[in-house]
């Protein structure tokens, strides 16, 4: 069964850093992109970086540019958002997917697998 897992969410004060992995056992790591998303209460879900896994191709929000750095390391299967300047607005539910092929994309009716999510908090 594929089940992408999230971890490394917390709480963490405004300009502090955090850093989420995905670790997305169960299917071939090269053959699909995987994308993280954020949900905030009352908000829709959003994509906020993805990876092409096969060709290594980058994606990262405008809202998160310069402070988020998504990246990979498929002998462990494993993708990584790196955060750092966090800001309150930043708190969400962070999921991570797998998607049908290997490219990013940053449509969420790309991606086939879900993970369950880690809370992500930014308050001082």
């Amino acid at each position: 069964e594929v089940q992408p897992v999230e971890s490394g969410g917390g709480l963490v004060q405004p300009g502090g850093s955090l850093r989420l992995s995905c670790v997305a056992s169960g299917l071939t790591f090269d053959d699909h992109a995987i994308g993280w998303f954020r949900q905030a209460p009352g908000k829709e879900r959003e994509s906020v970086s993805c990876i092409g896994t096969k060709n290594g191709d980058t994606y990262v929000a405008d809202s998160v540019k310069g402070r988020f750095t998504v990246s990979s390391d498929n002998a462990k299967n494993t993708v990584y958002l790196e955060m750092n300047s966090l800001k309150p607005e930043d708190t969400a539910v962070y999921y991570c997917a797998a998607s049908r092929g290997s490219f990013a994309s940053t449509r969420i009716d790309s991606y086939i697998y879900w993970g369950q999510g880690t809370q992500v908090t930014v308050s001082s």
